[in-house]
């Protein structure tokens, strides 16, 4: 049976760089993942990342990043001290970029798992999603 964690939960989890500017509504750059969801950061700005838990080893994974304000963010996810994902998403001054990268089952293993965001930019808005498709 697969484990979720509460969205109050992941908000509190959430790492922001020191000094960020605050997150500002303009909008979602990603929709909620929905049920498949483990974890979804509507929102941040400039350095950061995620820890959580609740991944499964017996289903696929699939990490999904956008951004937007001019640069860059390098992207990479950790399961338990291994690197199994590391891309990079280029933002568009005047649009969103995404990429994202899919893992096969077995993967991302059973428990926690963190992701990492380095922005370009203090001032790129950015945010993720880690869903387990069934």
């Amino acid at each position: 049976m697969r484990k979720t964690v509460p969205a109050v939960m992941l908000a509190a989890l959430v790492l922001s760089g020191m000094g960020a500017a605050p997150a500002t509504a303009v909008g979602d750059l990603l929709p909620h993942p929905g049920p498949d969801g483990l974890v979804w950061v509507e929102e941040s700005v400039g350095d950061g990342g995620v820890v959580s838990g609740g991944a499964s080893e017996q289903l696929p994974t699939v990490l999904t990043v956008a951004c937007e304000g001019g640069g860059s963010v390098g992207v990479t996810m950790h399961s338990r001290d291994a690197e199994v994902a590391a891309f990079t998403v280029d933002c568009p001054a005047g649009g969103i970029g995404v990429n994202s990268a899919a893992m096969d089952p077995g993967v991302v293993r059973s428990g926690s798992f963190t992701v990492g965001v380095d922005a370009s930019a203090q001032t790129l808005r950015w945010a993720l999603t880690v869903t387990q498709p069934e």
